[in-house]
């Protein structure tokens, strides 16, 4: 026999039978909460469903049709309101009897949406949000890859890139990754009204790569500088793929895997999945995108100072002849087309007409930072490393206990 109280159902089932099931309705998280914020005013907080509209909202709450309409209207609300997604949280402030009084909205993690009605006029303004910024220490040891010595550091994937990025131009992070390489981060946690709303950059970073140490400093310029003030941006990535093995270096004596005849490697293969994006090694611009028999498709990219890159057996190419390239821009996807055994990149890297491994070539020479800004940026380089040092040695401190 049912017996049904408020919403709730409860049946007399026989044991070992199967009984179908009719749900009569949906089950929706909260989405509406109000609290009184004094006598005479609510506040509420709105959890946006998918569907939802300004309009419906302010409807749902209570206010009148007419000052819903005309909320939803104002100029800069009702362009930037067409952006609110499920999940976010609109504030609604109204008088007891449902009279519009304040709305605010969190554009992103930097700026709000203030709405005021006083006096029969509304107000809208876009005011920055109170930021605090909170440094964090990570450090790990890979044992087997550097994403999951990433991970289990506490970093996030997108930390973990940037971390890649920022030593992109020194490490090939396809083959010079070893077992005991060691890295450390000071970062940024951005937090608005005590609640943490994203990551923030990276301050300042160590790898150490095969005993050899590299540093990574964030100036006020929003560019990053080795601890004597030069650039960790250089001319050319060492890899124009992430993540990924080699499977054939640079050899000029290799037998060819096809032919099994001795011929030259003038490159480095990239093994990687078929769709593996590919990024240009450098600037410059592309002087051959297109298709043979031998090489696949394939894109030539001429850089300043007599420097060539060449990428092979492409899946697809995302640029054309005469196209303008930027350092680290997506150009195609790894493949296996024209004489290939298996899906990989096939990357070349000529200095005035001759091959060079592009590992190893030695590359110009990075710009520094501007001699007014060098002590300062000195002094502020010193005393985050220091801070690396101290927190390295508190942690290994505190593994010894």
């Amino acid at each position: 026999m049912d017996q049904t109280t408020n919403q709730r159902v409860i049946v007399d089932l026989e044991l070992n039978t199967s009984y179908p099931l009719e749900l009569k309705g949906k089950l929706l998280a909260p989405k509406l909460k109000h609290a009184n914020i004094n006598s005479s005013q609510y506040e509420y907080e709105y959890l946006v469903q998918k569907g939802d509209t300004i309009s419906m909202i302010l409807e749902q709450i209570g206010i009148s049709n007419k000052q819903a309409y005309e909320i939803s209207q104002l100029t800069q609300f009702s362009k930037k309101s067409k952006y609110i997604r499920p999940g976010d949280k609109l504030f609604i402030h109204t008088t007891k009897t449902k009279e519009f009084r304040k709305l605010h909205y969190n554009l992103d993690s930097e700026k709000q949406i203030v709405i005021t009605f006083s006096n029969g006029d509304y107000q809208e303004n876009i005011i920055e949000r109170d930021i605090e910024k909170r440094i964090f220490f990570a450090t790990a040891e890979i044992s087997d890859n550097f994403w999951n010595a990433g991970i289990e550091a506490g970093l996030s994937p997108s930390q973990i890139m940037e971390l890649a990025n920022l030593f992109g131009w020194d490490i090939d992070f396809a083959l010079d990754i070893r077992q005991g390489d060691s890295f450390s981060v000071l970062f940024e946690h951005r937090y608005a009204d005590g609640v943490f709303v994203d990551h923030g950059h990276i301050v300042a970073a160590e790898f150490i790569n095969q005993d050899q140490k590299f540093e990574a400093i964030r100036h006020q310029n929003g560019e990053y500088y080795n601890k004597e003030g030069r650039s960790t941006r250089k001319a050319f990535l060492r890899s124009p793929v992430d993540f990924t093995r080699v499977s054939s270096n640079f050899n000029l004596r290799r037998l060819h895997p096809v032919t099994g005849r001795v011929k030259p490697h003038r490159g480095v293969d990239y093994a990687a999945p078929t769709g593996t994006p590919i990024k240009a090694a450098g600037d410059g611009r592309v002087i051959k995108s297109s298709y043979s028999a031998y090489n696949g498709n394939y894109i030539f990219i001429k850089h300043s100072g007599n420097y060539i890159t060449k990428y092979l057996h492409l899946h697809k190419r995302y640029v054309r002849a005469g196209s303008s390239i930027k350092q680290g821009q997506i150009i195609g996807t790894v493949g296996r087309t024209g004489r290939a055994t298996g899906p990989h990149l096939h990357y070349e890297f000529i200095v005035n007409g001759q091959h060079r491994n592009p590992r190893t070539v030695i590359l110009p020479q990075p710009k520094s930072i501007i001699a007014s800004d060098k002590q300062d940026f000195l002094n502020l380089s010193n005393n985050l490393l220091n801070k690396i040092q101290h927190h390295k040695v508190v942690r290994y401190a505190h593994y010894d206990n």
